[in-house]
């Protein structure tokens, strides 16, 4: 029902203006007294005409325009529930019969009418959930997300796909199984083909009917809030569907796309460019994120492909320079800017998650600092380097410790997700465990290594579905993950492992609450070529609080094998990748360590431990002395040099003496200096 203090004009105006972030409230079919009022933007139309179940899909409901290009038409005769078009004639005279963008439901594939729909207020029960969002700093909070195509994780034995209320049963106990702390959908709008997995949408405001219904994925992220589990959702500015009835040349002209034919088109993807320097359609497009966030709770959106939004000359077609001569979609930068910042101001604890794959423009950060103002970005440099390295010979890695360690060096330059998504499982690359090195068994340690790695590394992290258990197929999205697998006991006992790990992740602070500061990581050896062991701290806040991590990146075990450590006292493994229990040979973790006076690279304290082919340890103190200043690796060179000669040399210090002795007379105790 349209609200009874809805101010026409003004939402008229706002929207025309780019500033109204509520559009669906405007456009749509809405309830009123008299029946149903539709309206829809299409300013170059020559005539529109509404069709549907209501009047047999005849020309007998012509709607009118106003001076925004904005066409309406009231009917008594429609029904919720019922199909509906508009049939437009275009500014050239051809007739097209187009959806609504803003609809909220449409038919079951491979048809594709608009339906009225009424999404019903729902009663949510997760206050408690947001409450506490709105008190915590997410910057300092773990973030670790299980990746998700709601099509394919889990299918019927018919075949047919899990909807939210078979999600709702099986995946969110799954999810708190595993200790994840979020989950990340793959588009969930409406789209018309599979083989896209959602990146082509068409209808903005509408849930993906293959999925199910709006109401169910109400029940699903209030679920999983009060589960304590974290909803993100996957959201597409940037180009869209180029299907002929949808929003591709509504009106005959560039309505939603750029009016230049190279700036408008998308061949890589086979889709069309918003132009987002339109006011209404950055209307459009930020209404549709607000109406995500608010119906359904949303905990953040991942904003696909920037790169393709702020780059005129990204993909391999023509493209003429903006106005300072550079390669900046101007439109593009400033819309994502103004997104970010009236998001942030209406949901300010809404996670903002861009997939950018470029260095050339800051992503994250404050407006302030000239950055496009998102929360966090895709590190596809670390995914690309890591990925590459752990595909290497064991016997050519020593050299190329450096494709590990180079996201040491510009982590702190923007706020990062670690990304091991689906994009690296598909069009022939391979499943994670199928990219490693060697045979099966050695394949299973080295995922496992891969994954300590990513948990341990600044950052926050993703992972994609079906990875946990080290999948051998490829994802595909037309059928569900092969949950046979886990029959398999290298299977279950790998899905152990990342449950640990993650579990890990959640209870060790150091792994987190100082990430996005430059003390968080500590280099103890990143230069072992011949053995080729990685070996670095994370640190937390409190002088105590850190871990010590030791990766062994080849086939060799080393045994009594020494490393540096920061405080003298006792150290005990609290993981170690290659025990039996997550697959490996060993029957046992390590012994505590103690420290010994040996000196390792810049540290003088340093233990010996025992560290497995392919494996990981993660070390913890358990009784050091953290008032211990350890001079080797606080000193400058020529300190130590100093050092050293005050050892060979010690000046002779005066000191006080004071003997005690007794008065033969008194019995008094005195004293003789």
């Amino acid at each position: 029902m349209e609200k009874a203090d809805f101010n026409l004009e003004n939402a008229l105006k706002t929207f025309a203006a780019g500033e109204n972030y509520h559009a669906e409230q405007l456009f749509g079919p809405h309830r009123v007294e008299e029946g149903y009022l539709f309206r829809v933007w299409a300013p170059n139309a020559q005539m529109i005409w509404l069709v549907g179940d209501f009047n047999d899909w005849e020309d007998t409901l012509p709607m009118e325009k106003d001076g925004y290009g904005v066409w309406s038409v009231l009917t008594s005769d429609a029904k919720e529930g019922q199909l509906y078009k508009f049939k437009v004639k275009q500014s050239t005279g051809r007739i097209v019969y187009k959806i609504d963008p803003y609809a909220m439901r449409f038919e079951e594939r491979p048809n594709d009418a608009s339906i009225i729909h009424t999404i019903p207020e729902f009663k949510w029960s997760d206050g408690l959930w947001r409450g506490r969002q709105k008190r915590s700093n997410y910057f300092e909070r773990p973030l670790n997300i299980y990746e998700v195509h709601a099509g394919s994780w889990k299918n019927h034995d018919d075949g047919r796909p899990y909807d939210f209320d078979d999600l709702t049963e099986e995946l969110v106990p799954y999810l708190k199984k595993m200790n994840y702390t979020h989950v990340e959908f793959m588009p969930l709008m409406e789209h018309p083909l599979d083989a896209s997995w959602g990146y082509q949408l068409i209808g903005y405001f509408a849930f993906c009917q293959a999925y199910g219904k709006p109401e169910q994925f109400q029940r699903f992220v209030d679920e999983c809030h009060n589960q304590n589990i974290g909803v993100i959702v996957d959201w597409v500015p940037g180009h869209y569907c180029i299907n002929d009835d949808a929003l591709a040349y509504f009106d005959g002209t560039a309505t939603y796309e750029y009016e230049d034919h190279d700036r408008a088109s998308n061949p890589e993807w086979g889709a069309l460019n918003f132009d987002l320097g339109k006011p209404q359609v950055q209307s459009f497009l930020i209404s549709s994120a607000f109406f995500w966030i608010e119906k359904f709770h949303l905990d953040g959106l991942r904003i696909d492909a920037v790169s393709n939004m702020i780059y005129l000359d990204y993909g391999d077609k023509p493209w003429k320079p903006n106005k300072y001569g550079g390669n900046r979609n101007l439109e593009g930068w400033h819309f994502l800017r103004k997104f970010n910042k009236v998001v942030k101001f209406a949901h300010p604890k809404t996670i903002l998650i861009a997939e950018e794959s470029s260095a050339g423009t800051k992503v994250t950060g404050m407006l302030e600092e000239d950055s496009l103002g998102f929360d966090y970005k895709w590190n596809m440099g670390w995914m690309n380097d890591v990925l590459n390295f752990f595909q290497m010979d064991p016997l050519f890695r020593g050299d190329h410790l450096d494709m590990l360690t180079f996201s040491w060096m510009y982590r702190m330059s923007e706020n990062f997700v670690l990304p091991l998504s689906h994009d690296e499982v598909v069009h022939g690359k391979k499943s994670l465990m199928n990219k490693m090195w060697g045979d099966r068994y050695r394949q299973l340690a080295q995922l496992r290594t891969l994954y300590a790695y990513q948990m341990t590394h600044p950052g926050k992290k993703l992972l994609f579905m079906g990875s946990e258990w080290g999948q051998y197929l490829e994802w595909r999205y037309y059928e569900g993950l092969p949950f046979g697998d886990l029959e398999d006991e290298l299977n279950a006992k790998m899905q152990h492992f990342t449950a640990t790990l993650n579990k890990l992740y959640r209870e060790e602070r150091s792994l987190w609450e100082t990430e996005n500061k430059p003390e968080s990581l500590e280099v103890i050896d990143a230069d072992n070529r011949e053995q080729t062991i990685l070996s670095f701290v994370r640190h937390g806040k409190k002088k105590n609080d850190f871990l010590i991590i030791i990766m062994n990146l080849t086939a060799v075990e080393q045994n009594d094998f020494s490393i540096g450590v920061p405080y003298p006292g006792t150290y005990k493994e609290i993981l170690n990748t290659e025990t039996k229990e997550f697959g490996g040979t060993l029957l046992r973790r390590n012994p505590q360590k103690k420290t010994n006076d040996a000196t390792f690279k810049n540290y003088d304290q340093s233990i010996k431990t025992n560290v497995p082919a392919f494996g990981t340890l993660i070390l913890k103190p358990v009784d050091v002395n953290t008032r211990y200043v350890n001079h080797l690796y606080r000193m400058t060179d020529e300190e130590k040099k100093e050092d050293k000669k005050k050892k060979k040399n010690p000046r002779k210090k005066k000191t006080k003496i004071t003997v005690k002795t007794e008065s033969p007379k008194t019995k008094k105790v005195t004293s003789k200096k």
